[in-house]
């Protein structure tokens, strides 16, 4: 039997199409804009993928000169994949509102096009700090229905918690195209063939294994941690019990650092500190999506307290503390910080 890691070589060739068409088969009430929608996704990750392989050929490395919302310098390729993706689904009809990481407030649907029922949040570009050393980054995007009747879309559209998510998933770009996505049913993971432009199941029914093997933290920040969040590391590290601790894997895009350890299993923290007492990622693009592809995948997702699926967004780009990985992982790092903290 494949496990999670291991790549699909014989059998019926799968495509990604294929795959959400056959997903749709089991709604005998899907009108197909949810498939299609989840197309147009694929559809901007190869224009992305196709700028982000020729980034050191062409000028789209190093800074645009803009500052985005979250005070970040935004990267030349940033404004290209957000583009990219507000264009490609911003005249479809199926969409009533976006929102992305990029700008300050909700992306209305145009006038001259009409609104459909679903919602779109996405961070573009996620690590794009490190495009210019090629480093493996990412794109995360989250689909919700629409709260408000008709017309176009508003602000508390893009204000659902995660556990009202419909679909959700990341692209990585690294030494291959990889779109991770679920729709409620599992997991499955699809590498882009650049030699068919088509993206080919890969990795059906990813799980966590059951014995992890990394953890994920910037230790550079660790004097900045709570008497919790660092007793939670020596213990993840072996230090406390004499068990036999976790390898520590590190690279710095949050896309990268969750793939590797929903395929691998371990834990990636982003803890709060006295410098971002609010956490530093953002609930809605990173945090929500990420969760419900963990939980999917049989993991579980915290802010060190609660389920990040049941967090109430107050605001559109909230920050938020993440514990992210395999569920007795995540929940010993809960029980750290209430016994210490």
């Amino acid at each position: 039997m494949l496990n999670s890691a291991q790549v699909v070589t014989s059998g019926p060739i799968i495509t990604i199409e294929r795959h959400i068409l056959e997903g749709q088969l089991a709604h005998p009430e899907a009108t197909g804009v949810l498939t299609s929608l989840l197309y147009d996704i694929a559809l901007a990750g190869k224009v992305i993928a196709s700028q982000t392989t020729r980034a050191g050929l062409v000028q789209v490395l190093g800074k645009a000169g803009e500052v985005n919302v979250q005070g970040e310098e935004q990267m030349k390729l940033d404004v290209i994949a957000d583009q990219t993706i507000t264009r490609l689904n911003d005249h479809t009809g199926r969409l009533a509102v976006m929102a992305s990481e990029e700008h300050p407030d909700i992306i209305n649907i145009s006038a001259n096009y009409p609104t459909g029922k679903y919602v779109l949040l996405f961070d573009p570009l996620d690590g794009s700090s490190n495009i210019d050393y090629t480093i493996p980054v990412g794109t995360i995007f989250a689909i919700y229905q629409r709260q408000s009747t008709g017309g176009p879309g508003v602000l508390e559209d893009c204000l659902q918690p995660g556990r009202k998510l419909v679909a959700a998933g990341y692209l990585i770009y690294g030494s291959s195209t990889l779109l991770v996505y679920s729709a409620g049913n599992g997991v499955a993971g699809f590498t882009l063939d650049p030699s068919v432009g088509e993206f080919l199941l890969s990795h059906p029914n990813i799980r966590i294994p059951e014995n992890p093997r990394y953890y994920s933290a910037n230790q550079g920040y660790q004097l900045r941690w709570s008497k919790g969040i660092q007793a939670y590391t020596r213990w993840i590290q072996g230090e406390d019990g004499g068990r036999k601790g976790l390898s520590l894997r590190y690279v710095g895009s949050l896309v990268a650092d969750f793939h590797r350890n929903l395929l691998a299993g371990g834990v990636f923290y982003y803890p709060a500190d006295n410098k971002n007492p609010q956490g530093k990622l953002r609930l809605q693009y990173e945090a929500n999506p990420l969760a419900f592809i963990a939980e999917q995948a049989g993991g579980y997702a915290s802010n060190g307290t609660r389920p990040i699926l049941d967090v109430q967004p107050e605001r559109l780009h909230q920050r938020t503390p993440l514990f992210i990985g395999n569920r007795f992982l995540v929940e010993k790092a809960e029980e750290f910080i209430r016994l210490n903290d």
